[in-house]
């Protein structure tokens, strides 16, 4: 770990930032160099004073920094440098990406990134909604990105695994402050099947300030976003916003007009951004920016064409469904709709190859990985 503690002392210096550390390293190419910099070269870069400079020269590692950097090593945790080969190519295109990241699990440099987030205090509709959505989207190569939070961050990060694909999970805490404390299971079960990542220390509480600079990474590291349930000041537009000026594609799902937990979803449709009702909408939006699906990707091109080819009603129906058996009965109440109607609507998902019929009228949805 010795060639991480030059990224560590950089990153300590006063009056130091992103936006900065960025500069330097591109005029520098490594904080080794940045550090052994003369006085002259440095106030050379955009943005480093004389008195700055004077700081990166004299500044030597404190000792939280260096306990922090020992922990790193003793819980297993990886620390990936802007300059390494697995750090997100997409985040670097950010104005001010963290220098490093904090890593628990399996962090790639994919560019097949999509970041679905809502409210904490989300509808079953929103629930519901996100988890199949995010499965189908894996099914098509996707990873989703998200913050772990309560409510659709937690459902995007479920359909996600339910689905068998990657997922990232982004903290306004550090790695070893685990927030909120419910998803703690969910922590390693993503960590497991991707990365949980953050930019703060490793004990850093998660103060409400983090939770902005947190979004730029969730947005910055994805291709696009995906809004799910958002009031009129729900922080998840503030992830929109910084997706929007970061220059990528900005998609939301539209609610009931009668709840005003959509309303920040709708006003992100009326400003512009892609109504989403399946995952079509959004691999639809994204083809230019996806590289054509290879001979190994033919199964997945047919799992986003029936989902695409869904009614609004079979849609609704099947989002209900779960792996597990649900009698005709329960799933009407569920959903108050005639069972007439409802019985209708299973037998054409049922034609589909979408879902399963299982003795006294208990119906699933079909497992597409087994």
């Amino acid at each position: 770990m010795d060639y991480i503690l030059p990224w560590f002392i950089l990153k300590s210096v006063p009056g130091i930032g992103n936006l900065l550390i960025k500069r330097l390293i591109d005029r520098f190419h490594s904080p080794e160099i940045i550090l052994e910099a003369s006085h002259k070269d440095l106030v050379q870069v955009e943005g480093v004073s004389p008195r700055l400079a004077d700081r990166i020269k004299q500044h030597k590692i404190c000792d939280s920094v260096k306990l922090d950097l020992d922990l790193v090593v003793q819980k297993g945790y990886r620390i990936v440098t802007m300059t390494d080969s697995d750090y997100p190519s997409l985040l670097l295109q950010i104005p001010d990406p963290p220098p490093f990241l904090y890593v628990f699990g399996r962090l790639d440099n994919s560019l097949r990134n999509i970041a679905v987030v809502g409210s904490r205090n989300a509808t079953r509709y929103g629930i519901l909604t996100t988890r199949r959505l995010c499965y189908d989207l894996v099914q098509l190569q996707m990873t989703i990105v998200s913050g772990m939070a309560l409510g659709i961050d937690s459902a995007a990060h479920e359909g996600a695994l339910m689905g068998g694909g990657n997922t990232i999970a982004v903290l306004g805490s550090g790695l070893e402050h685990v927030y909120p404390a419910q998803n703690r299971k969910l922590f390693y079960q993503i960590a497991e099947n991707g990365a949980v990542i953050s930019e703060f220390p490793l004990k850093a509480e998660p103060d409400a300030h983090n939770f902005p600079r947190r979004n730029r990474i969730i947005s910055g590291i994805s291709l696009g976003t995906v809004v799910v349930e958002a009031t009129k000041r729900s922080g998840s537009l503030i992830t929109a916003r910084l997706a929007a000026e970061q220059n990528r594609e900005v998609f939301a799902v539209p609610g009931s007009i009668q709840s005003f937990k959509s309303t920040g979803t709708h006003t992100l449709i009326k400003q512009g951004a892609k109504l989403v009702e399946h995952a079509g909408d959004i691999m639809e939006e994204l083809s230019h920016l996806i590289k054509p699906p290879g001979e190994n990707d033919e199964l997945s091109g047919d799992k986003m064409e029936k989902v695409s080819l869904l009614s609004a009603d079979e849609m609704r129906v099947f989002e209900a469904l779960d792996p597990y058996p649900v009698h005709i009965d329960d799933l009407a109440r569920m959903l108050s709709m005639e069972p007439g109607k409802l019985s209708s609507i299973l037998l054409q998902l049922e034609l589909k190859g979408m879902t399963l019929q299982s003795s006294g009228k208990f119906f699933s949805k079909i497992d597409e990985n087994e």
